[in-house]
């Protein structure tokens, strides 16, 4: 299950024009050329959980996720190639009525069974009470909670950052559930400085990192751009597949385009603590841009090129 992990992950020098005028050099952590399924920050959060769970002698994964979330895609697939089933809980319970996008049409071919709950009950969801009823309704399960964030889950996540990345004055990376970065602040030096790039406005993620580490070599800029979570429109795209065509590296919409379109703003105005050398990690997610393409279809606007 696991030999795909063992895959060579290079970092990938960007040269833009405003970094070589800046005399900044960038590297892109090309996480997500781990699998084409499970790539990235997904399959370091879900490895341990795995192991856990056939240690445990479990028979099935709850988990939780919206729409468009990669953690749920790779909940799925993992279940189906371990022979495990697997329950999503959706954020949205209007989804039950719609037709299906890609990512839980794909969910569902893997074998996951879908429950649609309303947004106001989706908020228990780290609820140890909610937490306890769902184990009951489910008989001998495991619950892994919404984007693989853990012990476990930062304990993978850990492995992300080698001896080769001890060079680099800071460490970039997007930030949802709050999972990663925990792991690469666990694992990185004093002298380093970890940002993480939040998809949310107003997501309190500080709080949940705070509960995974113990240096304070970090800080979070949150999401103003673009309109939001899963918001994107025309400049953004533009934006993904100006990058892909030139550099050859597709970024998916939801996280890593916003991360790196705010590290060249930041950087162009001045208005930014990086040092003199980046790393980006690039935490795959390419998943979430068939159904972005087909919400973007919808409304007349241009797509992400593949």
């Amino acid at each position: 299950m696991f030999s795909f992990a063992n895959k060579t992950i290079t970092n990938q020098k960007v040269d833009l024009p405003i970094l070589n005028k800046k005399k900044i050099e960038l590297f892109i952590k090309r996480e997500d050329l781990i699998h084409t399924i499970i790539s990235g920050n997904k399959f370091r959060k879900l490895k341990y959980n795995i192991l856990e769970l056939k240690k445990l002698r479990k028979r099935q994964i709850i988990t939780f996720g919206g729409a468009f979330s990669n953690h749920l895609f790779a909940c799925a697939y993992l279940g189906y190639i371990n022979k495990i089933k697997t329950v999503g809980i959706i954020r949205g319970e209007e989804l039950e009525f719609e037709e299906l996008n890609y990512n839980l049409k794909q969910c569902q071919k893997f074998g996951m069974e879908l429950k649609f709950i309303s947004r106001n009950e989706y908020k228990e969801r780290n609820n140890l009470r909610y937490q306890k009823y769902l184990l009951n309704k489910f008989d001998r399960s495991y619950l892994i909670p919404e984007g693989g964030t853990n012990d476990l889950g930062v304990l993978g996540c850990q492995e992300i950052l080698n001896e080769n990345d001890k060079y680099f004055d800071s460490i970039c990376c997007p930030v949802g559930s709050g999972g990663t970065i925990s792991g690469l602040i666990n694992e990185s030096k004093e002298t380093q400085i970890v940002i993480g790039f939040s998809a949310l406005k107003s997501s309190g993620v500080e709080k949940v990192i705070n509960g995974f580490v113990t240096k304070k070599n970090w800080k979070i800029y949150q999401d103003d751009l673009f309109g939001g979570y899963s918001k994107i429109d025309e400049k953004l795209v533009s934006f993904i597949n100006d990058f892909f065509r030139n550099y050859k590296i597709l970024l998916d919409p939801i996280y890593n385009s916003k991360m790196l379109y705010k590290i060249i703003s930041l950087i162009n105005n001045n208005n930014h603590d990086f040092g003199k050398k980046i790393l980006m990690i690039n935490t795959g997610g390419l998943h979430s841009i068939k159904g972005i393409n087909q919400k973007l279809s919808k409304k007349g606007c241009s797509i992400i090129n593949q």
